[in-house]
């Protein structure tokens, strides 16, 4: 990549509400030169949404779960696994994963304990054939956070 895209990529991951204009002042070029950028950033890929990252807890969220799955892998269960996911839109990441016999990972946030027990009860009911063990991690939104997620930290690592 470029050093001027990887730079315009980092100044979106530190903050993507910034206009073409602050960028353009900040990388020492045209506000044209940005938009094209910005667009060619997307178009390749390497940025795939500009979005907001909220204060859960304020939003009313309690609870976020990690959890692992080991499960029977088919192109059929893997599609069912994929409408499934896509449906529930407190589900924010599932993908492959490898480790402690497990060979799958979900991220989701649930309002409070009940919400989060029910919505285990859903996975458990509807892929009885299909999920051999599970085991989730259950973090406390209004808890301790030593270090709240962000993107922008990956900006610094780079800068570094």
């Amino acid at each position: 990549m470029k050093k001027i895209l990887m730079k315009l990529l980092l100044e979106l991951l530190k903050d993507s509400k910034r206009s073409d204009r602050e960028l353009a002042k900040v990388l020492d070029v045209s506000q044209a030169t940005v938009s094209r950028m910005r667009s060619k950033l997307v178009k390749d890929g390497l940025v795939q949404q500009f979005t907001v990252i909220p204060d859960l807890a304020k939003m009313g969220f309690e609870i976020l779960a990690i959890s692992s799955f080991k499960s029977k892998r088919t192109k059929e269960i893997r599609e069912k696994a994929i409408k499934w996911t896509m449906a529930k839109p407190n589900v924010l990441f599932v993908a492959r994963a490898e480790g402690m016999g497990k060979n799958a990972v979900m991220v989701s946030i649930h309002k409070n304990y009940t919400d989060y027990s029910n919505f285990l009860n859903d996975i458990m009911f509807e892929s009885k054939d299909i999920v051999e063990d599970h085991d989730t991690l259950l973090i406390s939104l209004r808890g301790f956070i030593a270090k709240p997620f962000s993107l922008k930290y990956l900006a610094e690592l780079y800068e570094k």
